[in-house]
């Protein structure tokens, strides 16, 4: 019996296999790491995002809540101004209505005093021209002609006697209202002489009628002041009253202005911070997938090497074995061996690494398309937050002009409501000064006008008692 002889002793490969499925798990369990962090990094990017954008929506449905208020209240307001408006009219009209009756009843008042002025003067003229032809030397030596000294002698004593009774009128009607002037005139008709005394009740009556005139003037221009002070006075009360209105909603508007400005530059800022964390995010994600690529394609290729390996290696032991079993076909193989054959897990062992290069390839294609998908995410969420930026950086500047207009107006009404006040100073000034100057006459006048009335009236007699003397 021949011994067996071998060319070569067998020398296994698996421990290069081993090696290679050891990386591969180190690799793997590398990626599955990285991936798991990237996965949490996204999870707290898209909480954060979430958040923000819930915050967004807080405020603009906060923002939308206000506006719908200031547009209540607004409506309100305008509605409130609607119904001053009517009732102002309605006052307005009423009190333009109060002063044209006011003119017609003052311009007929006017009238008849024109009339019964110029009455009285020609009355008072008449009796004038009467007394001086009586009263002429020429009349006085017609009446020593003509009548005899026994005559005249009586005529003096009833002359005496009327000059006694026209006096006793004026002195009794002088103790009755309480007048010295008609006391003076009835001392005067005792002891001063007939020409003298006709001068003097002129002059009186001629004063009395002035006084009578300035005091009717003096009353029609109380009155007349008193309504215009009045009106005047309503005026500028109402102005006051929309000044004040009108500085109210100014300022509301101003602090509401400025508020909502503060909140749009908030929110930019709020949505730079979050574009410059997702930029942030973006490039470590961006980072992340070219290591997750440069390892999976390192890894499909050192596979694809192990694979070349074990495929060249069972290929060429597959041929000699066949080709020795040929050539030996002599004598049998000792006892304790087997016909040598190919190991029958050779196709299991690339059949996973194939798996395991296509599971590579797979993940480096999941990872290409999360990649355009996270690019193309980042690119709309910076391209919508550019937007809303521009959006609210346009709204501010909208706002801070119309902030701007609101704190000139609010400015000039303060100045409009000083201004206002001083004119209603001015006017309660006035007011004052016309009652201390009007007082007096509006409350006693017709006392004083029937008082004087009462006094001319007394002159008349006096005169008529001197003029039938005569």
């Amino acid at each position: 019996d021949a011994a067996p002889t071998f060319k070569q002793s067998y020398a296994p490969q698996s421990s290069e296999i081993f090696g290679i499925l050891r990386q591969m798990k180190e690799t793997f369990e590398s990626n599955l790491s990285a991936s798991q962090k990237e996965e949490l990094d996204n999870q707290r990017a898209y909480e954060d995002l979430k958040a923000a954008k819930e915050d967004e929506i807080t405020a603009g449905q906060q923002q939308l809540d206000t506006k719908t208020r200031e547009l209540a209240l607004t409506d309100e307001k305008n509605a409130q101004a609607k119904v001053d408006i009517e009732d102002t009219k309605s006052s307005l009209a009423a009190d333009e209505e109060f002063l044209m009756m006011l003119k017609d009843k003052c311009s007929m008042t006017d009238k008849e005093w024109e009339e019964r002025q110029k009455t009285r003067q020609e009355e008072m003229q008449a009796v004038s021209k009467a007394l001086a032809v009586l009263s002429s030397d020429d009349a006085h030596d017609l009446f020593t002609r003509t009548f005899n000294p026994a005559l005249l002698q009586k005529e003096s004593d009833l002359n005496s006697h009327i000059r006694k009774q026209a006096a006793a009128l004026l002195m009794g009607m002088a103790k009755r209202l309480h007048s010295p002037r008609l006391a003076t005139l009835a001392y005067k008709l005792k002891l001063d002489a007939f020409t003298r005394v006709k001068k003097a009740i002129d002059d009186m009556m001629a004063q009395l009628l002035k006084e009578k005139g300035d005091e009717i003037k003096h009353k029609d221009f109380c009155t007349g002041e008193f309504n215009t002070n009045q009106l005047q006075t309503e005026k500028k009360e109402r102005e006051k009253e929309d000044v004040a209105a009108k500085i109210e909603d100014l300022s509301m508007s101003i602090e509401q202005l400025g508020k909502a400005i503060d909140g749009l530059k908030a929110e930019i800022a709020e949505m730079q911070v979050q574009l410059k964390h997702a930029g942030e995010d973006r490039e470590k994600e961006n980072k992340d997938f070219q290591m997750t690529v440069s390892d999976q394609r390192e890894t499909q290729k050192l596979l694809k090497t192990a694979l070349g390996v074990l495929s060249d290696l069972y290929n060429k032991k597959g041929a000699s074995l066949i080709q020795r079993r040929q050539e030996l076909a002599g004598p049998p193989p000792p006892a304790g061996f087997e016909t040598y054959k190919k190991s029958g897990g050779n196709s299991g062992v690339m059949a996973l690494l194939e798996q395991i290069i296509s599971d590579a390839k797979a993940m480096e294609a999941e990872a290409l398309r999360s990649e355009e998908d996270a690019q193309k995410a980042y690119e709309d969420f910076v391209k919508g937050t550019n937007a809303s930026v521009q959006s609210k950086g346009k709204d501010i500047v909208n706002k801070s002009e119309t902030k701007a207009k609101a704190e000139s107006d609010f400015i000039e009404s303060k100045e409009a409501r000083e201004g206002v006040m001083l004119e209603l100073e001015q006017l309660s000034n006035y007011n004052a000064n016309l009652h201390s100057s009007c007082d007096f006459v509006l409350k006693n006048f017709s006392i004083r006008q029937s008082a004087r009335l009462k006094e001319i009236e007394a002159i008349h007699q006096a005169k008529s008692i001197l003029s039938g003397a005569q």
